[in-house]
């Protein structure tokens, strides 16, 4: 099992562990209909995993929507 720290990923979606998540299950659903990955991973990893990895490695990140 893989393990990703989510410790290290808060400053990315300004310290909120909801927008993490939020952030991680859209990039997921993407990746799971078809959406090329942008980091390299194994095939056996799932899309959740694999896009918190894409987090991980600033390749997707959480903006502030303009109001």
């Amino acid at each position: 099992m893989v393990y990703v720290a989510l410790e290290n990923m808060l400053d990315k979606s300004d310290y909120s562990v909801f927008k993490l998540v939020i952030l991680a299950s859209k990039r997921a659903l993407e990746i799971a209909e078809g959406q090329p990955k942008l980091v390299e991973t194994d095939s056996s990893i799932k899309p959740s995993t694999t896009a918190l990895f894409e987090i991980a490695a600033n390749k997707i990140c959480y903006k502030v929507p303009k109001s």
